[in-house]
């Protein structure tokens, strides 16, 4: 009986190891595979929760990425869109323009940038016109507590139509970008913008159950037809945002449904990591863990080229 216990007990530890072991393989292989893949992410910040600007590139390095897409927060304001401060820095305390910009300067190969501001400013286009007479790639990331429709929102979806260029905006129940089921509307009035869907609301909504948005990672089967997989079927200037724990949560949710998403929509979705760790590798890293999720779902390279850099080329026009 003891002899028993303790093989029930050898067995349990041995595959609890293979198993973090099988994740740590399945990471080790897809960097390697970076190597030999292009890669650009879409969605990072500076300052990162502290992060340095040397962690940064040791972190994009270590994932594979060849150029990184800073996204930048606005100034500090003491507002309701940024909850009277604490939505200040994207409230992950990420570093706004003038840092962006200066690090793409300093590394122009590894690095492009976004502009952004507190849409409510009353100079807030302004701010965001003068990173994009700097050679700003995009508006975001649009992480504010704002309706999606106003007029101060408005006037930011006008400047993108101005500069050819697209907009990330962060949807968050409650808390970030108010009125996602209303959107549909900016996207037929501003046709010729190109929208970036990211965070939680926008990746739970891509199944047909996907209705209460208090649920922000679901982990139930999909079904498809879900209000985000409708508006990226039926809308030709709505892209999505991979990043972050949602995007990785729509992936490993239903692997048999995100590898039918992931064809079925496999030019409108970008790479993103917008992840916190310092490391770019391990179980921690949500980066690492979407590129090396994105390799299992998609054998086949031609569409991974498309995830992982044409259709941020073609979009971000790079």
């Amino acid at each position: 009986m003891v002899e028993q216990k303790l093989s029930r007990l050898k067995f349990i530890t041995s595959t609890g190891l293979l198993l973090a072991g099988s994740t740590l393989k399945l990471q080790a292989l897809s960097i390697i595979e970076s190597k030999r893949e292009k890669i650009i992410d879409i969605h990072q910040h500076t300052h990162y929760a502290g992060r340095t600007n040397e962690q940064l590139i040791a972190h994009q390095q270590a994932m594979g990425v060849s150029k990184t897409i800073l996204q930048p927060s606005g100034r500090p304001a003491d507002l309701a869109s940024t909850h009277f401060g604490k939505g200040n820095g994207l409230q992950a305390d990420a570093w706004g323009n003038e840092t962006c910009y200066e690090l793409a300067q300093k590394y122009p190969k590894k690095f492009l940038f976004a502009a952004n501001e507190v849409p409510d400013l009353p100079d807030a286009a302004s701010e965001i016109e003068k990173y994009l007479k700097k050679g700003g790639v995009g508006i975001g990331e649009s992480k504010f507590g704002v309706e999606c429709d106003s007029p101060e929102m408005q006037k930011i979806y006008a400047l993108a139509q101005e500069y050819d260029v697209p907009v990330l905006m962060h949807w968050e129940y409650k808390r970030y970008n108010y009125g996602f089921d209303r959107f549909y509307k900016m996207l037929e009035k501003y046709p010729r913008v190109n929208f970036l869907g990211h965070s939680m609301v926008f990746w739970a909504s891509i199944g047909k159950n996907d209705v209460d948005p208090t649920i922000r990672y679901p982990k139930t089967k999909v079904v498809p037809g879900g209000y985000t997989d409708r508006l990226l079927s039926d809308y030709p200037n709505m892209y999505g945002d991979l990043s972050a724990g949602s995007g990785l949560n729509a992936l490993t949710r239903d692997e048999e449904h995100a590898r039918e998403f992931l064809i079925r929509h496999q030019d409108k979705l970008l790479f993103g990591s917008d992840c916190i760790d310092t490391l770019g590798t391990g179980p921690k890293c949500i980066g690492a863990n979407i590129i090396a999720e994105i390799r299992k779902l998609c054998p086949e390279k031609k569409i991974r080229r498309k995830l992982f850099s044409a259709n941020a080329e073609k979009l971000f026009r790079l």
